[in-house]
């Protein structure tokens, strides 16, 4: 059983690092990709403990505890709710289901990266004293984030039910694949920043600018063939998927957005003039090609970790 944090957490963590092996392994710089990945998977109790760390911290002194991270995306289901399908009536069918198809990825996904940026620069006192894969702490923050998807895919599912719309099933195995490329982007992104940040402290601010524009780029609050449909016409729409998030978002929003019966004011409309007209084998085609990718950059992130890390400790 993984023991409980302190304040500070920095005791428990030495522990943990130390009970993980009875040898400890010196990270340096010149430690190959390879056996990264090693230690990684060596100093997964530690990546637990961070894990617990980080829910712990965020919910410290707190009533409700977890249940806040299902009244965020409740409350925003409601609010939209009733601002674009009561008042401002904007013509997506049951537009609060389809936002919030895809706020729950981009939430976490936003909410990994401006973790993990600071990940590093948090927990100097812990990096200047014990050696451990410096890693770990970039990716406590996706761990942590990666609850708060399924609390609030929770949620998502409340509504669902709520509603009476049934997902796509012959889709869910390429959701639960988009699932994966998510978290490997997410993952290879935020090990990238963490030690760009420990040298140039400005990516946590520019991070939450480029976060802005990333999110509008992104078909979330808007359907996808608003952009789709004229890059289309003229042969431009691998523009759209040039950003990795779109392809996961219209998977989420393609599998869990369905429409048991046409609206009345709108009796020929289908989900396809929402989402792409396309099978389960283009979306899985799609979302392979993000996953070479963001395996690529994981790599990349180790590589350029690795020669970072070595003056963290002076940067600190």
């Amino acid at each position: 059983m993984l023991e409980h944090y302190s304040s500070t957490g920095d005791e428990l963590v030495e522990k943990r690092v130390r009970s993980t092996r009875d040898k400890l392994h010196v990270v340096a710089a010149k430690v190959g990709t390879g056996r990264r990945l090693t230690l990684l998977w060596e100093y997964r109790p530690l990546l637990m403990s961070l894990v617990r760390k980080e829910l712990s911290v965020k919910y410290k002194n707190s009533v409700l505890g977890f249940m806040w991270s299902m009244l965020n995306p409740a409350l925003t289901l409601v609010i939209y709710y009733f601002v674009f399908q009561k008042v401002m009536k904007n013509g997506v069918p049951q537009f609060a289901i389809y936002l919030l198809c895809g706020l729950v990825v981009w939430n976490f996904f936003s909410t990994a990266l401006m973790g993990a940026t600071a990940s590093v620069v948090g927990n100097a006192g812990i990096v200047k004293k014990v050696a451990f894969p410096r890693e770990v702490l970039p990716l406590s923050a996706v761990g942590s984030s990666f609850v708060f998807l399924l609390l609030q895919g929770l949620v998502l599912i409340i509504a669902l039910v709520i509603a009476g719309d049934v997902p796509a099933f012959s889709f869910l195995p390429v959701l639960l694949f988009s699932i994966v490329v998510l978290v490997v982007l997410s993952s290879a992104i935020s090990i990238f920043l963490s030690a760009v940040n420990v040298y140039y402290r400005d990516t946590q601010h520019l991070l939450e600018i480029l976060l802005m524009a990333w999110f509008w780029a992104t078909p979330v609050v808007y359907p996808y063939q608003l952009i789709a449909a004229p890059l289309a016409r003229h042969h431009l729409l691998w523009l759209y998927f040039i950003n990795p998030m779109t392809s996961i978002v219209v998977t989420f929003q393609r599998t869990l957005y369905t429409l048991v019966s046409p609206p009345e004011s709108s009796p020929t409309h289908t989900i396809i003039n929402i989402l792409p007209n396309e099978s389960v084998g283009w979306y899985a085609g799609e979302l392979t090609i993000v996953l070479v990718v963001a395996v690529t950059l994981f790599f990349l992130a180790l590589r350029v970790f690795g020669r970072m890390e070595g003056n963290f400790a002076e940067e600190l």
